[in-house]
């Protein structure tokens, strides 16, 4: 087994026995970007790598290894989604817009992922600003989903999900805003986790829905996830949002029983518009538990169909507001020779947002305008606390919810670019775990007539984290990797 097909636990542990080196690693992993770059449809999931400078820490991380030094990290080669500060690199969300920017300061994940002894080699590939569901939307490149060449790997967090699964990176760290996690988890095979509304700091994360927005990590095994969430995971004085907590080591208690836990499986994820392997293989899954001791109980959350209309109105709200910021002067490309201030707001946005960025400022400037905003935002805003209030009913009985993450497997490149609304529908499982601010992971649990993989979503209690990936490992464990 070439070392960037390992778990990030197989390779620290072979770290620490010498068995292999940190330049080792992060080579093999260039090595075969390079080779899948060589193909006729390569995976495409980096906007860049820093491969110099990645070479260079690790060679400095094989010092520190040799003289003794332990870090849960240490000679790691982990990517970034390039929403994500870090400074001296570029930072341009996949948009034109943000041509040429670099960032100032680091993110305060990538302070605590350096303090682990993390090697960052490189920025993924996105949907612009984090709007789709498809990493269509990058005004980059087309990222391909490692198991059919042919079709997305999900968004917008898809470059994350499609170097995983190509082992083209040990872990990454993406954003969820409504899903941009866990979809593309589920569409490339791989574990995907959106952890609880302010346990992760979002400071130098570029803002998309600021109510929504949440950093957390992309793995091949839960055991590497929960070492993930554990290194980013704590308070941060820097975000206002970031709750304070006690420094928690997620992987202490995934070997802890099921026995007993109580997992509901809501009526309103299976309707009309399902893949019927997707349910066929989400129920063959609430059986493994079944077998290890869990009881599964049939649940209502009764507002889920308003999750999309709500998210969309929401999302788009407060994407207009954090957008406004780019506006040709402050940030990134500015247009050239324009005749005044207002023309060149104009001609800086136009040329510099694509299709889908500017539909969604669009729309959230129409909710937000005067004679609109109560009929719609202060509406949805009701709604959401419907929706998060459905959540806290149905906690009262269960210890965690099962259900699809996506209605469907990976389609085509280029199947839904011309039906935006079809395209939302990808996120209409996920959406709502944002809207409650509830923490929520992806995992593999077959794959379709196709072979297109196919994801498991495990909705816990807000902080609970520790029951939601005790539960993924007790089926990852029975049913192997």
């Amino acid at each position: 087994m070439a070392s960037n097909e390992l778990s990030i636990s197989e390779l620290t542990e072979a770290l620490a026995a010498k068995k292999t080196s940190a330049v080792d690693a992060v080579q093999s992993v260039f090595k075969a970007i390079d080779t899948d770059d060589g193909s006729a449809k390569p995976v495409g999931a980096y906007i860049e790598l820093y491969r110099e400078e990645a070479i260079a820490r690790a060679k400095e991380c094989d010092k520190r290894i040799a003289g003794g030094e332990k870090k849960p990290l240490l000679g790691v080669p982990i990517a970034l989604k390039d929403n994500i500060a870090f400074q001296g690199h570029a930072l341009t969300c996949a948009s034109k817009i943000l041509s040429g920017y670099v960032a100032p300061y680091n993110a305060h994940i990538v302070n605590k992922l350096v303090d682990a002894g993390a090697n960052i080699i490189g920025r993924l590939n996105m949907d612009e600003f984090a709007m789709g569901s498809s990493t269509e939307n990058s005004a980059v490149k087309v990222t391909r989903n490692p198991h059919d060449r042919d079709r997305i790997p999900g968004g917008s967090s898809g470059g994350c999900a499609a170097a995983v699964a190509a082992h083209h990176a040990f872990g990454s760290f993406g954003s969820d805003t409504g899903g941009s996690i866990r979809q593309p988890a589920s569409l490339c095979g791989v574990i995907g986790m959106k952890p609880t509304y302010g346990l992760v700091s979002r400071y130098g994360l570029t803002a998309f829905g600021s109510s929504l927005d949440q950093i957390g990590p992309f793995a091949k095994t839960i055991s590497d996830t929960a070492l993930l969430l554990s290194v980013i995971a704590g308070h941060d004085a820097n975000d206002s949002t970031s709750v304070k907590s006690e420094t928690v080591d997620y992987r202490a208690h995934l070997a802890d029983s099921i026995k007993g836990k109580v997992l509901g499986l809501p009526k309103e994820y299976f309707v009309t518009g399902i893949h019927p392997d997707v349910k066929a293989r989400v129920m063959e899954a609430t059986k493994v538990f079944g077998s290890l001791g869990a009881k599964i109980e049939e649940i209502s959350l009764p507002h889920t169909e308003y999750g999309v209309s709500v998210y969309y109105i929401i999302g788009t709200a407060e994407a207009s507001s954090n957008l406004a910021r780019f506006d040709g002067v402050r940030y990134g490309k500015r247009a050239k020779d324009a005749a005044n201030l207002l023309s060149l707001y104009e001609r800086s946005r136009t040329d510099g947002f694509g299709e889908e960025v500017k539909r969604r400022i669009l729309l959230g400037t129409y909710v937000l305008s005067s004679g609109y905003y109560d009929a719609y935002y202060m509406k949805a805003l009701k709604v959401r606390t419907l929706i998060a209030r459905d959540f806290t009913d149905a906690f009262r009985n269960v210890d965690a919810i099962i259900a699809p993450t996506s209605p469907t497997t990976a389609f085509k490149i280029g199947e839904k670019t011309s039906n935006p609304l079809e395209m939302y529908l990808s996120d209409i499982f996920t959406i709502t775990v944002n809207l409650a601010g509830l923490p929520a992971l992806s995992m593999p649990c077959g794959v379709d007539g196709n072979g297109l993989p196919i994801g498991l979503q495990l909705i816990g209690k807000a902080f609970d984290e520790r029951t939601v990936l005790t539960l993924a490992n007790a089926y990852e464990a029975a049913r192997g990797r």
